[in-house]
């Protein structure tokens, strides 16, 4: 994760970005979004934390599916809400 204040995850660990998923998706569900074996197979926390700090690739995929499920509809409501306060 980038430490630049811009970046859309400033300020979140990997470890909150794999909890939230989890929570909203499920292991199973989680695991055909982003088809890696820690999410498809005897899936945990630490263990995906493990394997997503390894392997750069895999933590880019989870941090974009992060964003789109949950910062790109924050992002199109702030863009609603300026319009109506026009």
């Amino acid at each position: 994760m980038n430490n630049n204040p811009n970046d859309l995850l400033h300020g979140l660990t990997l470890k909150t970005i794999v909890n939230k998923l989890v929570e909203f998706y499920g292991w199973e569900e989680l695991g055909k979004k982003v088809n890696i074996n820690c999410f498809n197979f005897d899936p945990s926390v630490n263990s995906s934390l493990k394997f997503l700090r390894k392997e750069y690739w895999a933590r880019i995929k989870v941090e974009k599916l992060y964003i789109k499920t949950f910062l790109a509809e924050e992002a199109l409501a702030l863009k609603e809400q300026e319009k109506e306060e026009k």
